[in-house]
Protein backbone atom coordinates (compact mmCIF):
# COMPACT_ATOMS: atom_id res chain seq x y z
CA UNK A 1 0.00 0.00 0.00
CA UNK A 2 1.49 3.40 -0.94
CA UNK A 3 2.89 5.42 1.95
CA UNK A 4 5.02 8.49 2.29
CA UNK A 5 8.80 8.37 2.32
CA UNK A 6 8.89 8.26 6.14
CA UNK A 7 6.70 5.16 6.23
CA UNK A 8 4.20 6.86 8.53
CA UNK A 9 0.99 4.81 8.67
CA UNK A 10 -1.00 8.03 8.80
CA UNK A 11 0.11 8.75 5.24
CA UNK A 12 -1.22 5.56 3.74
CA UNK A 13 -4.05 5.74 1.25
CA UNK A 14 -7.27 5.41 3.34
CA UNK A 15 -9.38 2.26 2.95
CA UNK A 16 -12.36 4.30 1.77
CA UNK A 17 -10.35 5.64 -1.17
CA UNK A 18 -9.39 2.08 -2.14
CA UNK A 19 -13.02 0.92 -1.94
CA UNK A 20 -14.20 3.87 -4.03
CA UNK A 21 -11.50 2.93 -6.51
CA UNK A 22 -12.87 -0.61 -6.83
CA UNK A 23 -16.42 0.76 -7.15
CA UNK A 24 -15.24 2.97 -10.01
CA UNK A 25 -13.34 0.06 -11.56
CA UNK A 26 -16.39 -2.20 -11.84
CA UNK A 27 -18.75 0.55 -12.98
CA UNK A 28 -16.30 1.73 -15.62
CA UNK A 29 -15.80 -1.84 -16.81
CA UNK A 30 -19.55 -1.96 -17.38
CA UNK A 31 -19.87 1.50 -18.90
CA UNK A 32 -16.84 1.29 -21.19
CA UNK A 33 -17.86 -2.13 -22.51
CA UNK A 34 -20.98 -0.34 -23.75
CA UNK A 35 -19.33 2.91 -24.83
CA UNK A 36 -16.63 1.12 -26.84
CA UNK A 37 -19.37 -0.29 -29.08
CA UNK A 38 -22.14 2.30 -28.85
CA UNK A 39 -20.88 4.81 -31.48
CA UNK A 40 -20.57 2.02 -34.07
CA UNK A 41 -23.94 0.57 -33.04
CA UNK A 42 -25.66 3.94 -33.45
CA UNK A 43 -23.94 5.19 -36.62
CA UNK A 44 -23.48 1.91 -38.51
CA UNK A 45 -26.40 -0.24 -37.32
CA UNK A 46 -29.05 2.39 -36.51
CA UNK A 47 -28.02 4.96 -39.14
CA UNK A 48 -27.51 7.93 -36.80
CA UNK A 49 -25.50 10.86 -38.22
CA UNK A 50 -22.25 11.90 -36.52
CA UNK A 51 -23.81 15.31 -35.79
CA UNK A 52 -26.66 13.59 -33.94
CA UNK A 53 -24.15 11.40 -32.11
CA UNK A 54 -22.31 14.55 -31.03
CA UNK A 55 -25.54 16.00 -29.65
CA UNK A 56 -26.31 12.73 -27.83
CA UNK A 57 -22.85 12.45 -26.30
CA UNK A 58 -22.68 16.14 -25.43
CA UNK A 59 -26.13 16.12 -23.83
CA UNK A 60 -25.39 12.91 -21.92
CA UNK A 61 -22.06 14.09 -20.51
CA UNK A 62 -23.38 17.59 -19.82
CA UNK A 63 -26.33 16.09 -17.94
CA UNK A 64 -23.94 14.15 -15.70
CA UNK A 65 -21.87 17.21 -14.95
CA UNK A 66 -24.81 19.55 -14.38
CA UNK A 67 -26.62 17.14 -12.03
CA UNK A 68 -23.46 17.11 -9.89
CA UNK A 69 -24.16 20.65 -8.72
CA UNK A 70 -27.35 19.56 -6.97
CA UNK A 71 -25.91 16.34 -5.54
CA UNK A 72 -22.90 18.28 -4.28
CA UNK A 73 -25.12 20.79 -2.45
CA UNK A 74 -27.21 17.97 -1.00
CA UNK A 75 -24.18 16.03 0.21
CA UNK A 76 -22.79 19.12 1.96
CA UNK A 77 -26.14 19.66 3.68
CA UNK A 78 -26.49 16.03 4.76
CA UNK A 79 -22.87 15.79 5.79
CA UNK A 80 -23.09 12.24 4.46
CA UNK A 81 -22.15 11.08 0.98
CA UNK A 82 -22.95 7.32 0.92
CA UNK A 83 -26.72 7.56 0.33
CA UNK A 84 -26.15 9.68 -2.76
CA UNK A 85 -23.49 7.26 -3.98
CA UNK A 86 -25.99 4.40 -3.69
CA UNK A 87 -28.63 6.39 -5.57
CA UNK A 88 -26.23 7.40 -8.34
CA UNK A 89 -24.63 4.02 -8.90
CA UNK A 90 -28.05 2.36 -8.56
CA UNK A 91 -29.51 4.42 -11.41
CA UNK A 92 -26.50 3.64 -13.58
CA UNK A 93 -26.86 -0.09 -12.88
CA UNK A 94 -30.58 -0.05 -13.73
CA UNK A 95 -29.88 1.66 -17.07
CA UNK A 96 -27.55 -1.07 -18.36
CA UNK A 97 -30.20 -3.57 -19.55
CA UNK A 98 -31.83 -0.86 -21.68
CA UNK A 99 -28.91 -0.80 -24.13
CA UNK A 100 -29.22 -4.38 -25.47
CA UNK A 101 -33.02 -4.11 -25.37
CA UNK A 102 -33.13 -0.86 -27.40
CA UNK A 103 -34.83 -0.97 -30.79
CA UNK A 104 -34.48 2.72 -31.67
CA UNK A 105 -31.97 5.53 -31.04
CA UNK A 106 -34.56 7.16 -28.74
CA UNK A 107 -34.28 4.27 -26.26
CA UNK A 108 -30.49 4.51 -26.37
CA UNK A 109 -30.78 8.25 -25.75
CA UNK A 110 -33.02 7.62 -22.72
CA UNK A 111 -30.67 4.96 -21.37
CA UNK A 112 -27.66 7.26 -21.77
CA UNK A 113 -29.45 10.06 -19.94
CA UNK A 114 -30.48 7.77 -17.05
CA UNK A 115 -26.93 6.46 -16.82
CA UNK A 116 -25.48 9.98 -16.84
CA UNK A 117 -27.99 11.28 -14.29
CA UNK A 118 -26.73 8.48 -12.07
CA UNK A 119 -23.17 9.56 -12.72
CA UNK A 120 -24.11 13.14 -11.91
CA UNK A 121 -25.71 12.17 -8.61
CA UNK A 122 -22.66 10.23 -7.46
CA UNK A 123 -19.82 12.31 -8.91
CA UNK A 124 -19.55 15.32 -6.59
CA UNK A 125 -20.29 13.38 -3.35
CA UNK A 126 -17.68 10.77 -4.32
CA UNK A 127 -14.99 13.40 -4.97
CA UNK A 128 -15.98 15.23 -1.79
CA UNK A 129 -15.73 11.96 0.17
CA UNK A 130 -12.23 11.38 -1.19
CA UNK A 131 -11.33 14.93 -0.11
CA UNK A 132 -12.91 14.30 3.33
CA UNK A 133 -10.85 11.20 4.11
CA UNK A 134 -7.58 12.02 2.29
CA UNK A 135 -4.69 13.41 4.39
CA UNK A 136 -3.73 16.81 2.87
CA UNK A 137 -0.13 15.66 2.39
CA UNK A 138 -1.19 12.93 -0.05
CA UNK A 139 -4.43 14.38 -1.45
CA UNK A 140 -3.13 14.37 -5.02
CA UNK A 141 -2.09 10.73 -4.64
CA UNK A 142 -5.54 9.79 -3.30
CA UNK A 143 -7.34 11.42 -6.21
CA UNK A 144 -4.81 9.93 -8.61
CA UNK A 145 -5.27 6.41 -7.19
CA UNK A 146 -9.06 6.53 -7.47
CA UNK A 147 -8.77 7.88 -11.00
CA UNK A 148 -6.22 5.21 -11.89
CA UNK A 149 -8.45 2.39 -10.65
CA UNK A 150 -11.36 3.95 -12.52
CA UNK A 151 -9.33 3.71 -15.72
CA UNK A 152 -8.34 0.09 -15.02
CA UNK A 153 -12.04 -0.62 -15.43
CA UNK A 154 -12.13 1.60 -18.47
CA UNK A 155 -9.34 -0.55 -19.95
CA UNK A 156 -10.95 -3.86 -18.99
CA UNK A 157 -14.29 -2.86 -20.55
CA UNK A 158 -13.05 -2.52 -24.14
CA UNK A 159 -10.87 -5.64 -23.78
CA UNK A 160 -13.95 -7.56 -22.66
CA UNK A 161 -15.85 -6.08 -25.61
CA UNK A 162 -13.20 -7.37 -28.05
CA UNK A 163 -13.21 -10.89 -26.59
CA UNK A 164 -16.99 -11.04 -26.46
CA UNK A 165 -17.39 -9.66 -30.00
CA UNK A 166 -15.07 -12.38 -31.27
CA UNK A 167 -16.87 -15.05 -29.23
CA UNK A 168 -20.37 -13.95 -30.26
CA UNK A 169 -19.53 -13.33 -33.93
CA UNK A 170 -19.89 -9.51 -33.69
CA UNK A 171 -23.40 -9.70 -32.22
CA UNK A 172 -23.37 -6.33 -30.43
CA UNK A 173 -26.69 -6.81 -28.64
CA UNK A 174 -25.54 -10.08 -27.07
CA UNK A 175 -22.27 -8.50 -25.95
CA UNK A 176 -24.02 -5.52 -24.32
CA UNK A 177 -25.79 -7.85 -21.87
CA UNK A 178 -22.44 -8.60 -20.22
CA UNK A 179 -22.28 -5.01 -18.94
CA UNK A 180 -25.08 -5.63 -16.42
CA UNK A 181 -23.28 -7.79 -13.81
CA UNK A 182 -20.26 -5.55 -13.03
CA UNK A 183 -22.57 -2.54 -12.59
CA UNK A 184 -24.44 -4.33 -9.81
CA UNK A 185 -21.16 -5.52 -8.25
CA UNK A 186 -20.12 -1.87 -7.86
CA UNK A 187 -23.44 -1.17 -6.14
CA UNK A 188 -22.78 -3.98 -3.65
CA UNK A 189 -19.30 -2.67 -2.89
CA UNK A 190 -20.75 0.70 -1.91
CA UNK A 191 -23.42 -0.85 0.29
CA UNK A 192 -21.05 -3.12 2.20
CA UNK A 193 -17.55 -1.68 1.71
CA UNK A 194 -17.65 2.13 1.78
CA UNK A 195 -17.65 3.82 5.19
CA UNK A 196 -17.92 7.54 5.88
CA UNK A 197 -15.47 9.33 8.20
CA UNK A 198 -16.24 9.53 11.92
CA UNK A 199 -18.41 12.49 12.77
CA UNK A 200 -20.18 12.63 9.43
CA UNK A 201 -23.69 13.99 9.77
CA UNK A 202 -25.90 17.00 9.21
CA UNK A 203 -23.64 19.96 8.54
CA UNK A 204 -26.21 22.73 8.95
CA UNK A 205 -28.80 24.45 6.76
CA UNK A 206 -29.09 23.58 3.10
CA UNK A 207 -27.01 25.89 0.92
CA UNK A 208 -27.54 25.73 -2.80
CA UNK A 209 -24.43 26.27 -4.90
CA UNK A 210 -26.53 28.50 -7.14
CA UNK A 211 -27.50 30.94 -4.38
CA UNK A 212 -25.69 34.27 -4.40
CA UNK A 213 -24.80 33.91 -0.73
CA UNK A 214 -23.07 30.60 -1.31
CA UNK A 215 -21.32 31.76 -4.47
CA UNK A 216 -19.76 34.66 -2.57
CA UNK A 217 -18.10 32.26 -0.12
CA UNK A 218 -15.84 30.82 -2.80
CA UNK A 219 -12.49 32.63 -3.15
CA UNK A 220 -11.25 34.13 -6.43
CA UNK A 221 -8.64 31.41 -6.91
CA UNK A 222 -11.38 28.75 -6.85
CA UNK A 223 -13.29 30.59 -9.58
CA UNK A 224 -10.15 30.71 -11.70
CA UNK A 225 -9.89 26.90 -11.42
CA UNK A 226 -13.56 26.63 -12.46
CA UNK A 227 -13.03 28.80 -15.56
CA UNK A 228 -9.83 26.93 -16.38
CA UNK A 229 -11.65 23.60 -16.12
CA UNK A 230 -14.46 24.84 -18.38
CA UNK A 231 -11.99 26.09 -20.99
CA UNK A 232 -10.19 22.76 -20.80
CA UNK A 233 -13.39 20.76 -21.26
CA UNK A 234 -14.39 22.87 -24.26
CA UNK A 235 -11.31 21.51 -26.06
CA UNK A 236 -11.93 17.85 -25.12
CA UNK A 237 -14.98 16.38 -26.85
CA UNK A 238 -16.43 12.90 -26.28
CA UNK A 239 -14.21 9.84 -26.73
CA UNK A 240 -16.91 8.51 -29.08
CA UNK A 241 -15.09 10.43 -31.81
CA UNK A 242 -11.94 8.40 -31.12
CA UNK A 243 -13.92 5.22 -31.75
CA UNK A 244 -15.25 6.59 -35.05
CA UNK A 245 -11.75 7.70 -36.08
CA UNK A 246 -10.46 4.18 -35.43
CA UNK A 247 -13.28 2.79 -37.58
CA UNK A 248 -12.18 5.05 -40.46
CA UNK A 249 -8.83 3.24 -40.61
CA UNK A 250 -10.59 0.08 -41.80
CA UNK A 251 -10.05 -1.77 -38.52
CA UNK A 252 -12.21 -4.87 -38.08
CA UNK A 253 -15.30 -3.98 -36.04
CA UNK A 254 -14.49 -6.54 -33.33
CA UNK A 255 -11.09 -4.90 -32.72
CA UNK A 256 -12.22 -1.26 -32.67
CA UNK A 257 -12.76 -1.29 -28.86
CA UNK A 258 -8.99 -1.83 -28.68
CA UNK A 259 -8.56 1.89 -29.35
CA UNK A 260 -10.40 2.69 -26.14
CA UNK A 261 -8.41 0.01 -24.31
CA UNK A 262 -5.15 1.65 -25.36
CA UNK A 263 -6.39 5.06 -24.22
CA UNK A 264 -7.54 3.67 -20.89
CA UNK A 265 -4.37 1.71 -20.08
CA UNK A 266 -2.20 4.78 -20.73
CA UNK A 267 -4.62 6.85 -18.65
CA UNK A 268 -4.53 4.29 -15.84
CA UNK A 269 -0.74 3.98 -15.78
CA UNK A 270 -0.21 7.74 -15.73
CA UNK A 271 -2.98 8.98 -13.38
CA UNK A 272 -1.55 7.78 -10.07
CA UNK A 273 2.10 8.78 -10.75
CA UNK A 274 0.85 12.18 -11.93
CA UNK A 275 -1.12 12.56 -8.69
CA UNK A 276 1.90 11.65 -6.57
CA UNK A 277 4.12 14.03 -8.53
CA UNK A 278 1.57 16.82 -8.22
CA UNK A 279 1.94 16.65 -4.42
CA UNK A 280 5.62 17.58 -4.85
CA UNK A 281 5.79 20.02 -7.75
CA UNK A 282 3.78 22.96 -9.05
CA UNK A 283 0.52 21.46 -10.34
CA UNK A 284 0.26 24.14 -13.01
CA UNK A 285 3.29 22.65 -14.77
CA UNK A 286 1.73 19.19 -15.01
CA UNK A 287 -1.58 20.64 -16.18
CA UNK A 288 0.18 22.65 -18.89
CA UNK A 289 2.12 19.54 -19.94
CA UNK A 290 -1.15 17.63 -20.21
CA UNK A 291 -2.58 20.31 -22.50
CA UNK A 292 0.51 20.23 -24.72
CA UNK A 293 0.04 16.47 -25.03
CA UNK A 294 -3.66 16.99 -25.87
CA UNK A 295 -2.66 19.33 -28.69
CA UNK A 296 -0.20 16.71 -29.96
CA UNK A 297 -2.91 14.03 -29.78
CA UNK A 298 -5.33 16.16 -31.80
CA UNK A 299 -2.73 16.91 -34.46
CA UNK A 300 -1.80 13.23 -34.80
CA UNK A 301 -5.45 12.14 -34.96
CA UNK A 302 -6.24 14.86 -37.48
CA UNK A 303 -3.35 14.00 -39.77
CA UNK A 304 -3.29 10.23 -39.34
CA UNK A 305 -5.11 7.82 -41.62
CA UNK A 306 -3.36 4.56 -40.72
CA UNK A 307 -4.20 2.28 -37.82
CA UNK A 308 -0.80 2.82 -36.17
CA UNK A 309 -0.99 6.62 -36.40
CA UNK A 310 -4.51 6.78 -34.98
CA UNK A 311 -3.59 4.44 -32.12
CA UNK A 312 -0.60 6.67 -31.29
CA UNK A 313 -2.96 9.63 -31.17
CA UNK A 314 -5.35 7.69 -28.93
CA UNK A 315 -2.47 6.80 -26.57
CA UNK A 316 -1.47 10.47 -26.34
CA UNK A 317 -5.09 11.31 -25.56
CA UNK A 318 -4.99 8.85 -22.65
CA UNK A 319 -1.73 10.36 -21.38
CA UNK A 320 -3.19 13.86 -21.33
CA UNK A 321 -6.17 12.55 -19.33
CA UNK A 322 -3.88 10.91 -16.79
CA UNK A 323 -1.90 14.11 -16.32
CA UNK A 324 -4.89 16.41 -15.88
CA UNK A 325 -8.05 14.87 -14.40
CA UNK A 326 -6.84 14.03 -10.90
CA UNK A 327 -4.89 17.29 -10.75
CA UNK A 328 -7.95 19.38 -11.58
CA UNK A 329 -9.92 17.57 -8.85
CA UNK A 330 -7.14 18.22 -6.32
CA UNK A 331 -7.04 21.91 -7.33
CA UNK A 332 -10.79 22.19 -6.71
CA UNK A 333 -10.43 20.54 -3.29
CA UNK A 334 -7.60 22.84 -2.25
CA UNK A 335 -9.09 26.14 -3.40
CA UNK A 336 -12.62 25.60 -1.97
CA UNK A 337 -13.79 25.99 1.66
CA UNK A 338 -13.90 22.60 3.37
CA UNK A 339 -17.58 22.96 4.36
CA UNK A 340 -18.55 23.58 0.72
CA UNK A 341 -16.54 20.89 -1.05
CA UNK A 342 -19.61 19.12 -2.45
CA UNK A 343 -20.89 22.44 -3.78
CA UNK A 344 -17.42 23.23 -5.11
CA UNK A 345 -17.23 20.05 -7.18
CA UNK A 346 -20.82 20.56 -8.30
CA UNK A 347 -20.15 24.09 -9.57
CA UNK A 348 -16.93 22.97 -11.23
CA UNK A 349 -18.80 20.23 -13.05
CA UNK A 350 -21.65 22.55 -14.02
CA UNK A 351 -19.28 24.77 -15.96
CA UNK A 352 -17.39 21.77 -17.33
CA UNK A 353 -20.69 20.20 -18.41
CA UNK A 354 -21.60 23.25 -20.47
CA UNK A 355 -18.16 23.08 -22.07
CA UNK A 356 -18.56 19.38 -22.85
CA UNK A 357 -21.97 19.95 -24.43
CA UNK A 358 -20.68 22.65 -26.77
CA UNK A 359 -17.50 20.69 -27.52
CA UNK A 360 -19.30 17.51 -28.63
CA UNK A 361 -21.99 19.34 -30.62
CA UNK A 362 -19.36 21.39 -32.47
CA UNK A 363 -17.20 18.30 -33.01
CA UNK A 364 -20.11 16.38 -34.57
CA UNK A 365 -21.01 19.31 -36.83
CA UNK A 366 -17.40 19.73 -37.98
CA UNK A 367 -17.12 15.99 -38.65
CA UNK A 368 -20.22 15.90 -40.88
CA UNK A 369 -19.52 19.25 -42.59
CA UNK A 370 -15.76 19.30 -43.00
CA UNK A 371 -14.48 15.82 -42.16
CA UNK A 372 -12.77 14.16 -39.22
CA UNK A 373 -9.44 16.07 -39.50
CA UNK A 374 -11.21 19.43 -39.02
CA UNK A 375 -12.70 18.18 -35.74
CA UNK A 376 -9.32 17.34 -34.26
CA UNK A 377 -7.53 20.40 -35.62
CA UNK A 378 -10.21 22.63 -34.06
CA UNK A 379 -9.66 20.88 -30.73
CA UNK A 380 -5.92 21.55 -30.94
CA UNK A 381 -6.51 25.23 -31.68
CA UNK A 382 -8.93 25.66 -28.76
CA UNK A 383 -6.52 23.95 -26.34
CA UNK A 384 -4.17 26.93 -26.64
CA UNK A 385 -6.60 28.97 -24.48
CA UNK A 386 -6.45 26.87 -21.28
CA UNK A 387 -2.74 26.31 -21.91
CA UNK A 388 -2.16 30.07 -21.70
CA UNK A 389 -4.40 30.26 -18.61
CA UNK A 390 -2.15 27.82 -16.72
CA UNK A 391 0.42 30.60 -16.36
CA UNK A 392 -2.05 32.61 -14.25
CA UNK A 393 -3.64 29.76 -12.29
CA UNK A 394 -3.33 29.89 -8.48
CA UNK A 395 -0.07 28.50 -7.20
CA UNK A 396 -0.93 26.13 -4.38
CA UNK A 397 1.41 25.63 -1.44
CA UNK A 398 3.18 22.26 -1.42
CA UNK A 399 2.32 20.04 1.52
CA UNK A 400 4.99 19.04 4.02
CA UNK A 401 6.05 15.42 3.78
Amino acid sequence: MPANALGNDRMRIPRTVWMLGFVSLFMDLSSELIHALLPIFLVTTMGMSVSALGVLEGAAEATAMIVKIFSGSLSDWLGRRKALLLAGYGLAALSKPLFPLAGTPAVIFAARLIDRVGKGIRGAPRDALVADVAPPQIRGACFGLRQSMDTVGAFAGPIAAILLMLSFHENIRAVLWFAVAPAFISLGLIAFGVKEPAGAGNAGPFRSALSWRTLREFPARYWFVVVLGAAFTLTRFSEAFLVLRAQQTGMNIAWIPGAMAIMSVVYSLSAYPAGVLSDRVDRRILLALGLVILIAADLVLGAGASIVTVLIGVALWGLHMGLTQGILAAMVAETAPQALRGNAFGLFNLFSGVGMLFASVIAGWLWDSHGAPATFYAGAALAVIPLAMCRFAPRLAKQNH
